[in-house]
């Protein structure tokens, strides 16, 4: 599962060796300001859409980048059985990498929650 760190004005997400190699990088560094919507889901895996890059085993786990032909750019490292955390992002203020993140892990819950607030610290 990815870490995620929370500091007052970024996320910072690293993937494990296996997330590496579909996702093609080791972080990804977002500011909170590009963050426009969060929410824990409980169904990460079905947020998951369109023509991808990543290992897929259906139903059970969706790593890599989704959305390459067009719709949101998602990256994308979740699981079944576990809660998920969901970031809608401005793509231009996140990098212009990517549209949206989608993450599981017994933490989405609080991550989502403490995202919010710093959200709402910084408007």
């Amino acid at each position: 599962m990815a870490s995620v760190t929370l500091s007052s004005d970024m996320i910072d997400i690293r993937f494990t060796g296996w997330e590496r190699l579909w996702t093609g990088r080791e972080r990804l560094a977002v500011a909170i300001r590009a963050v426009r919507h969060v929410a824990q889901v409980d169904s990460p895996l079905r947020l998951a859409r369109g023509a991808r890059s990543g290992y897929v085993v259906s139903g059970f786990v969706k790593i890599g980048v989704w959305g390459l032909f067009g719709g949101p750019r998602q990256l994308v490292a979740a699981r079944r059985g576990e809660p998920g955390l969901h970031l809608v992002l401005d793509r231009a203020g996140a990098g212009g990498e990517f549209d949206e993140v989608v993450l599981s892990g017994p933490d989405a819950p609080g991550l989502a929650e403490a995202i919010g607030r710093a959200m709402a610290a910084r408007a």
